[in-house]
């Protein structure tokens, strides 16, 4: 198989992946002094959407097309350390509901982990890539994409969004639904732009009211629709409103996809650039738009800023992470306590139980953080009320895959424990989950009084993979009577995982 050329890679070196319903895409830039430069790009129109049945599976030419591309991608990543690479998978690989099956066969593919991030955080990150594309200024924008499956309007200013929304509609899905045998009509059209519509009325109100200077359209449908406008003559930058009109009478009067003769349309998108159209027109329609400047940049880009970011230690999750804190009133001395203590036991075997990864760390102090956050609702099961915020809430900067780990150590920390609970992670993760989770239910139990005096840090070791020895200085222990009581319960709840806590003074 032919693949693309693997570079002469350094660690200055970074790459992000879209894997999205149409197509999918991978960029890769050098850092150069703190800016990035991008030195290649790659698309493949992949039409991942189109094999996506009813009962959300793919078909098998679908998924082979996916991973021929994802092999080809993989070699041209093959030099990179996973900690340059962000991969992300947008609507199809969002619904895909296969046990992780397709997902386990890409990561394999490519040779680096793939993020399925929500609609919402797929917002986030495409105002990310275009708001750095821009000139300065504070104007507030409205950033509209287009995608195969889904379509991201978000209303910003400056390098902050300000609202965001995924609808649950693109270019291959309006295709499929009004277009599938590739035929135009008025009607299909009309009906096309009606159920758009329908998408869009929700926010239009609130979009409105909140208002913007300039409209920008971010990624390839929107591109693809500005290159024929433009092509054509009929407007000379961006797409306007009377060009937008034009083009669609033009997709109605040609009467099918194949007799599209179109100055700019690309092979590719002559398929799927109707459904395309008419997602953009009722976005013109609901919003009053006029006028539409193009950004060369979108959520690819977006990634590598956040990449950027990082490496700056500038972690978008660290602000969701406060943000949750506050919102919730977390006490957060006890929160800091119980941080501590769960990292410093981790430091102790991190080697012994292949704890080592940063993210691993990272994951860790964010439980500890969050742990308490569902005692705003009920203190009874609030440890069940936490994890269910965490794994359905819009959080910046979060795939949905760490959000079901995260979930699952705040959901974990306290009470009985059953293998099943860690179900909710893919198979890669649930060992490191499971070891995560003792270390920060050792933390809240030796806080359990939240006592504000700093006492001796007990000594852990693993023997083994499943046998941990906790042994406490002196006689601390033997001071602590209802600690040790609540050990010796721990040492039951941990047996249900297979797990066995030895305490010794």
């Amino acid at each position: 198989m032919l693949g693309y050329p693997a570079p002469d890679t350094k660690q200055d070196t970074v790459a992000a992946v879209d894997l999205g319903s149409n197509s999918f895409h991978m960029i890769v830039a050098r850092l150069d002094e703190g800016r990035l430069q991008i030195i290649d790009r790659l698309r493949e129109p992949v039409r991942l959407g189109e094999g996506l049945t009813p009962d959300n599976q793919l078909t098998d030419e679908a998924a082979q097309r996916a991973l021929d591309c994802l092999a080809r991608f993989g070699q041209r990543l093959a030099h990179l350390p996973p900690a340059m690479v962000r991969v992300v998978g947008t609507n199809t690989l969002r619904q895909v509901d296969d046990g992780g099956r397709f997902l386990r066969l890409a990561e394999q593919a490519l040779g680096h982990d793939i993020d399925i991030i929500a609609g919402r955080e797929e917002a986030r990150l495409i105002y990310l890539g275009v708001a750095h594309g821009m000139s300065g200024g504070d104007d507030q924008r409205l950033v509209v994409d287009i995608g195969g499956g889904s379509t991201e309007l978000i209303i910003g200013k400056g390098m902050d969004p300000i609202e965001r929304e995924s609808l649950f509609m693109g270019c291959v899905s309006a295709t499929r639904s009004f277009f599938a045998d590739g035929t135009i009509s008025d009607k299909a059209m009309d009906k096309a732009i009606t159920a758009a519509g329908i998408e869009v009325r929700p926010l239009r109100n609130r979009y409105r009211r909140l208002g913007w200077e300039t409209a920008i359209g971010a990624s390839g449908t929107i591109k693809a629709i500005g290159k024929v406008v433009q092509a054509e003559g009929w407007c000379e930058r961006g797409i306007s409103r009377e060009a937008l009109d034009k083009l669609r009478k033009e997709l109605v009067s040609a009467g099918h996809a194949d007799k599209l003769k179109l100055d700019g349309l690309s092979d590719d998108r002559r398929p799927i650039l109707a459904g395309g159209v008419a997602v953009l027109s009722a976005i013109f329609n609901g919003l009053h738009i006029d006028q539409m400047a193009i950004s060369d940049e979108a959520l690819r880009e977006g990634l590598l800023y956040e990449m950027l970011g990082q490496i700056r230690h500038e972690d978008v999750r660290e602000r969701t992470t406060a943000s949750l804190i506050q919102r919730f009133d977390v006490d957060t001395e006890q929160a800091a306590r119980v941080e501590q203590t769960a990292l410093a036991l981790l430091d102790q075997i991190a080697a012994s139980w292949d704890l080592e990864n940063p993210e691993d760390r990272q994951m860790l102090g964010w439980a500890a953080r969050l742990h308490e956050i569902g005692l705003t609702i009920a203190h009874s099961g609030h440890h069940k009320h936490a994890a269910y915020i965490l794994a359905n809430a819009d959080l910046p900067g979060f795939s949905r895959q760490e959000q079901a780990v995260l979930a699952t150590l705040v959901r974990c920390h306290r009470r009985k424990l059953k293998t099943d609970l860690f179900n909710t992670v893919g198979d890669n993760e649930r060992v490191s989950v499971q070891r995560l989770t003792i270390l920060l239910r050792l933390a809240v139990l030796l806080h359990r009084g939240r006592n504000p005096e700093a006492r001796p840090l007990p000594h852990i070791e693993i023997d083994g993979e499943h046998r941990i020895l906790l042994q406490f200085p002196g006689d601390q222990l033997a001071q602590r009577p209802l600690t040790s009581a609540e050990l010796a319960r721990e040492a039951d709840y941990l047996a249900a995982i297979n797990h066995h806590l030895t305490v010794a003074d």
